[in-house]
């Protein structure tokens, strides 16, 4: 199967020509989590091109660098759970048995074969009802080839879909000699994202960095601090000196059912306090956990809860199940 057949098919659903969409700042936004990755294998181009044609307000890019300063688009530092790179360069692992993106220059990580997420200790596909792990032709790609198909999609289009970079691991980098996130500025800078009017989001777990992007590197884009323990929830104060929303973990916006409905922690009112917006990480239509349906998901946490937008695996759900209340 040819990857550019996935490409051609995504295009011809929105020939023709869609109205543009004004930036959505100010209303629910839907963020299509490593493209539509609940339909094609994560980050590659024909899962960014799904998630276009699906309409999700924002598509994201996780960023790691190459042995050449490229940023990729790969959704951490590793390679063995993507991608063939344990079959094609088998010597290249490190002590800890990985094979990390940093090691390999770009034209090299052009040559690997993007799969479905799998566990490269058991081989197993981690989500076994999406794409088929191994069939395809997927590859890996930077940051500026992204930004520029979303761009040429946008123009062709009349679209304006954003995009919502993550700087991954920025201590693993400097540790490495890395300047990931200077990198990554001068890139969104060079296609015109600089400051909160345009249509570009960054995110980044590490807070000390992403107080550094702000005040230090004197940014101007709207920033949003990710968020994965729970001490660090109730930092909100701190984090509204800098950033201008925050990416929680969905889970630390739920207390408990009672009666077949769930009550709430405090995040979110909070963080509306604060002027915070809440984009809650990460949706999944195949991974309920504690909700009976991917509807009563979206009902609990766009509706009850009163968030602000969503990552999601099914752009395409959450986007029909927004507009369906409109």
């Amino acid at each position: 199967m040819k990857s550019i057949l996935v490409f051609l098919l995504g295009l011809l659903l929105f020939s023709c020509k869609q109205p543009l969409n004004k930036l959505k700042m100010n209303t629910t936004i839907v963020i299509a989590h490593r493209g539509a990755s609940g339909y094609l294998p994560e980050h590659t181009m024909e899962a960014k091109a799904m998630a276009f044609e699906m309409n999700a307000d924002y598509i994201e890019q996780d960023l790691v660098l190459s042995k050449d300063d490229v940023p990729i688009v790969i959704h951490d530092i590793y390679l063995d759970d993507v991608t063939d790179v344990a079959i094609k360069f088998p010597e290249r692992k490190r002590k800890d048995n990985r094979f990390y993106v940093i090691d390999f220059a770009f034209n090299e990580l052009q040559t690997l074969k993007v799969t479905e997420r799998f566990n490269p200790k058991t081989g197993e596909q981690v989500y076994p009802n999406r794409f088929p792990k191994g069939k395809g032709n997927f590859k890996l790609h930077s940051l500026s080839e992204e930004i520029e198909f979303i761009q040429g999609l946008n123009t062709s289009t009349g679209k304006n879909i954003g995009i919502y970079p993550e700087i991954k691991d920025p201590e693993f980098h400097k540790k490495e000699g890395k300047n990931l996130t200077e990198i990554v500025l001068k890139i969104l800078d060079k296609y015109g994202y600089k400051t909160k009017k345009d249509n570009c989001i960054l995110q980044c777990f590490d807070a000390y960095e992403l107080e550094r992007i702000r005040k230090e590197l004197k940014s101007e884009l709207f920033l949003v601090q990710l968020i994965e323990f729970p001490e660090e929830v109730k930092q909100l104060t701190h984090f509204a000196t800098y950033a201008n929303g925050i990416g929680p973990w969905y889970k630390q916006i739920l207390d408990k059912k009672v009666n077949g409905k769930f009550t709430f922690s405090t995040l979110v009112t909070d963080a509306h306090k604060l002027g915070l917006k809440v984009h809650p990480y990460t949706f999944r239509a195949d991974a309920l956990d504690e909700f009976s349906s991917f509807e009563e998901m979206m009902q609990t946490l766009f509706i009850d809860a009163n968030i602000d937008g969503a990552f999601t695996d099914f752009p395409d759900l959450v986007v029909n199940y927004l507009n369906s209340r409109n």
